[in-house]
């Protein structure tokens, strides 16, 4: 059975109206663009005072395609000349890889980072590499723990980002209890920089927005197990590009999120039991990916319309998706690219 037909159980009130995508920092909306780094990940906010905050930043191989798409997205869509903050989630080169060269072509105000490790068990070049992110932060990165808020600024609808996981550490289990967290199974522990993500709850007024970066299934079940400190969401960026070794049921199930957006590459995330826990979501209408999963039937994939890129590695657009919270943060839209048409979603409040 499609995706379609599971996730849509309920109905959504949308329209699909064709728009060009403006770049506008007055109009007192949220907007979040999920930039295509096929298989990396580069997530760029833009607030209401056109503050903007730069979570990751793609490969830096392949002739600064990731580069060169993060500067377009900011300047030529987002309207933004410059970037206030840049977070990294963690250091792994499809996360940090741009931060260095993205300076050399658009100036960065901020870097913050869970703190920059001695050295990197499955890295062997980390300290080659991470020399050329502490050349652009002029070695004055900050690090960021459980409980932190990044000091953006807010306007008339309340706007924080409060970081919720870093360095294998989660904020205090309070909340009420989690009725899933029966569903948390402990894994073999994961001993990768993936486990120490910063993970990030973005709330706007009423909206709000989840992004773990790559944390892996047994700091989520120790963020969400026994009660949930986190609430339900409106937006779910999927963790891990869609990896099964994250996307643990106890949070996924939990956050309960009404839309969905997976920063998959061709061939990498986008696995097919993360869809398949994506599916027993309740208040899921849709799901949004970066790539089709080459490897994976459509059928059980995104509907197709909610697929920004399809080909194999290299060969697509590198469409964005745009996600928009209006100024009252009692509503959405989602898009894809820059003519695409907008889903309306209202904030579940």
């Amino acid at each position: 059975m499609r995706l379609t037909s599971l996730l849509l159980a309920a109905c959504v009130s949308f329209s699909l109206l064709p728009s060009l995508v403006q770049a506008d920092q007055n109009d007192g909306r949220l907007d979040i663009y999920f930039i295509d780094v096929e298989g990396g990940a580069a997530t760029l906010l833009v607030t209401p005072l056109g503050e903007s905050l730069l979570i990751d930043s793609g490969y830096p191989e392949y002739d600064y395609r990731d580069r060169d798409r993060i500067i377009e997205v900011a300047k030529k869509y987002a309207g933004v000349q410059h970037i206030d903050h840049a977070l990294v989630s963690h250091w792994h080169l499809d996360h940090y890889g741009n931060h260095a060269a993205l300076t050399e072509k658009i100036s960065i105000g901020s870097f913050w980072d869970r703190g920059i490790p001695d050295f990197l068990a499955e890295d062997p070049k980390f300290l080659e590499r991470v020399a050329e992110y502490r050349k652009a932060s002029q070695n004055e990165s900050k690090a960021v723990k459980p409980g932190d808020l990044l000091p953006l600024k807010s306007g008339s609808t309340p706007l924080t980002l409060k970081v919720v996981t870093a360095s294998r550490d989660v904020i205090p289990n309070s909340g009420e209890p989690n009725p899933f967290a029966k569903l948390h199974e402990e894994q073999a522990v994961d001993k990768s920089d993936n486990a120490a993500s910063v993970s990030t709850l973005v709330s706007f007024g009423d909206f709000r927005f989840l992004t773990c970066g790559d944390l892996t299934w047994n700091i989520e079940g120790k963020l969400m197990t026994p009660n949930n400190p986190i609430g339900q969401v409106d937006v779910f960026m999927v963790t891990h590009h869609g990896l099964p070794t994250s996307n643990n049921p106890a949070l996924v199930l939990a956050i309960d999120p009404v839309v969905a957006v997976m920063c998959n590459g061709p061939t990498k995330g986008g696995h097919e039991l993360t869809l398949d826990t994506l599916r027993k979501v309740k208040s899921l209408k849709d799901l949004y990916q970066l790539h089709q999963n080459v490897k994976l039937d459509l059928t059980k994939q995104a509907p197709k319309e909610n697929i920004a890129n399809f080909g194999q590695l290299g060969e697509c657009d590198g469409l964005f998706v745009k996600l928009s919270v209006a100024k009252d943060s009692k509503s959405y839209t989602i898009q894809i690219g820059p003519d695409g048409g907008k889903r309306e979603y209202q904030t579940r409040g």
